[in-house]
């Protein structure tokens, strides 16, 4: 971020859970109500009769530590959300915990060392991220038998040994005040900025058009297949980032390209989609596929050409590349 600030760039992003801002704001808001202000208030995207789709935003009083202004947001539904999600890991988790207490109890357990059930016991906290909700401790449990010291029928004077077993045993509680101390700030994430002049409300609508941009670079791992590199040097990142941009360019612009011409002739849909399925927004992906497909065969005789045999362009090829305002002639060998 501050590479992207001392070079003259912009940014909103979500400040990370691991800065200290994040923290504080958790901290303050026990003992506070921020002053939110509603930015959007939809009807609920996925279920018609469930509550709406509000999310408010609140300008916090401290500057990040880059001294960028942070703003918090707030979605009811995304609480809803969270609060869900945490009691599904708390049962999933204390589910466990009983299976492996009865493992324990058990006359044939395996787990039988100390550091072998910890290790367990960890596992399953972070597989369902609860180890802050959910306190666990390894306890030893006694068990007493009583036995003959010498062999035959017992009797009034038969004598008796006390023998005692020891087998591990977990406990667990629930620790109320974490989940009522996170239950207060479900919901809620901060996004910081270096434009200064950009108000809450313009905040988080740049934050929310960002996901079309990250459709696009979702296409590069997919579409375009680029591989991850680590790289160390500003410059050589910047590089890479332009060879990414420029193919995202050439891919939004066939796909531009191809919609405005389907408007103008008033085209709804194309058999773009495996199965010859409608599709009413092309993509650069389907029409690459489409072309894939294309061939030519050449007859060579040593180093000569003997003949070149192309085939034949498909109804739907030609009406893609007469859309796209190019020539049939790219797909025929020169003269």
């Amino acid at each position: 971020m501050d590479h992207i600030d001392r070079a003259g760039g912009r940014f909103v992003t979500v400040l990370p859970r691991n800065r200290l801002e994040d923290a504080e704001f958790r901290q303050w808001i026990q003992t506070n109500t921020p002053d939110w202000t509603c930015v959007w208030d939809r009807p609920n995207p996925r279920h018609s009769d469930g509550p709406r789709d509000c999310w408010y935003v609140f300008r916090a009083p401290l500057l990040s530590a880059e001294a960028w202004p942070v703003v918090w947001v707030w979605s009811p539904l995304l609480t809803l959300r969270q609060e869900a999600r945490r009691r599904r890991n708390i049962a999933a988790a204390i589910e466990e915990f009983q299976q492996l207490r009865a493992r324990l109890a058990g006359s044939k357990t395996r787990l039988r060392g100390a550091a072998e059930i910890d290790l367990q016991i960890k596992v399953i906290l972070e597989k369902h991220h609860v180890a802050r909700y959910l306190k666990v401790r390894r306890t030893v449990r006694e068990e007493h038998k009583y036995r003959q010291t010498r062999r035959g029928r017992p009797g009034p004077e038969t004598a008796y040994r006390k023998i005692t077993r020891r087998r591990f045993d977990i406990e667990w509680t629930t620790d109320e005040q974490a989940i009522a101390y996170d239950h207060s700030s479900d919901g809620m994430y901060p996004l910081v900025t270096n434009d200064r002049s950009l108000s809450p409300a313009q905040v988080l609508e740049a934050h929310k058009g960002q996901p079309m941009i990250e459709k696009r670079f979702e296409q590069v791992k997919t579409v375009h297949e680029i591989a991850p590199v680590f790289l160390k040097d500003e410059g050589r990142i910047e590089a890479f980032f332009t060879l990414y941009f420029l193919a995202l360019l050439v891919q939004a612009l066939i796909e531009r390209e191809l919609r405005l011409a389907m408007k103008r002739e008033n085209i709804d849909e194309l058999p773009l989609y495996p199965e010859q399925r409608q599709c009413a927004r092309p993509t650069t992906e389907q029409i690459l596929r489409l072309f894939s497909l294309a061939e030519r065969h050449r007859l060579i005789d040593g180093a000569h050409t003997v003949q070149v045999f192309d085939v034949p362009l498909t109804e739907l090829q030609r009406q893609l590349l007469r859309l796209l305002g190019v020539p049939e002639d790219v797909f025929r060998p020169p003269d």
